[in-house]
């Protein structure tokens, strides 16, 4: 089986300003904000969520196909892509734009600004899901919204099964644009804020929602997650970090697993506990695509935090 995730590719640059930004910005002058930080640490990193997913996935053992547009400067993370062994069949370059690249200052407080550049992002309806035609399940993550809606159209116009994940793209969706994905999707993911975020927007709970899918996850951070099926709610447990080193990606790690629960037809207990831990491990790490492990690792950590098998 084969996974097409529809979504972002991005550069991160990361940034650390070792202050708080709430001592360098005066509440009474944000009307005329002119602030400059200091970043003696920076970093410049591969992500973007169709990235990250697929890095991932591939982790796994399973067989992502990443489909999304990208700049005229991606030919590092192509090589990167080739390194890892994932497929650039469906990563369509776009000569007279930049990669999209997010642009992130923390603070001591772990406050973020960021900012961010879609570039060739804002072309991903040039890709179409036809184009993939072995694909048996597919995912539509943060991306262009005109990709977003076409490739959500064309998973359901193709009886392919795929997660719906606006993520950070939420934003760009109204009430009715956010009923009409969850209609068309066969699962939904989102975490707590989206949740709240979706619910406010469609006025609908998270059982109403579950009712149109075959299941809703809500991740909650270092909570767990919840699996809201038609007729229960399935509480994942979070796993013992050995470290909380960096957050990023973590949503994505954990979408890769319910990717390869689902790839493999497991049940919702063993599908969440697959996810919670690859974000679990993600977050033990710096960066999105810095850690890695081997299935046999992965499968006797599982038997640790879960105490059973997979």
């Amino acid at each position: 089986m084969s996974a097409l995730i529809c979504g972002s590719y991005a550069y991160d640059t990361i940034m650390v300003f070792h202050d708080k930004f709430k001592s360098h910005i005066l509440p009474d002058k944000v009307h005329m904000l002119n602030v400059s930080f200091l970043v003696p640490d920076m970093r410049r990193e591969f992500g973007g969520c169709a990235g990250n997913i697929a890095y991932n996935l591939k982790l796994f053992g399973g067989e992502p196909l990443p489909m999304a547009t990208v700049g005229n400067d991606f030919a590092p993370y192509a090589d990167w892509m080739d390194k890892c062994g994932i497929s650039r069949d469906h990563i369509k370059v776009i000569n007279d734009s930049y990669t999209g690249q997010a642009f992130i200052t923390t603070d001591l407080d772990d406050n973020q600004i960021t900012a961010f550049h879609p570039g060739a992002m804002s072309m991903s309806h040039e890709n179409h899901v036809a184009d993939a035609p072995d694909a048996t399940i597919g995912i539509v993550s943060p991306d262009g919204r005109d990709g977003m809606i076409e490739h959500a159209k064309e998973f359901e116009e193709a009886g392919v099964p795929f997660i719906f994940d606006p993520g950070q793209g939420m934003p760009m969706f109204d009430g009715e644009d956010l009923m009409r994905f969850v209609e068309q999707a066969t699962w939904v993911t989102v975490n707590d804020y989206e949740m709240q975020l979706l619910q406010d927007r469609t006025g609908k709970s998270a059982h109403e929602i579950a009712e149109r899918v075959e299941a809703l996850i809500v991740t909650l951070g270092g909570q767990g997650s919840h699996i809201y099926t038609k007729d229960k709610r399935i509480d994942i447990p979070s796993i013992n970090t050995a470290q909380l080193a960096d957050p990023t990606g973590c949503g994505d790690a954990y979408r890769a697993g319910l990717l390869y629960g689902l790839m493999n037809e497991m049940d919702w207990e063993t599908t969440g506990r697959i996810a919670s831990l690859a974000g679990g491990i993600k977050i033990e790490h710096h960066g999105t695509q810095q850690h890695h492990f081997t299935r046999e690792a992965f499968d006797a950590r599982f038997v640790k935090e879960f105490d059973r098998s997979l």
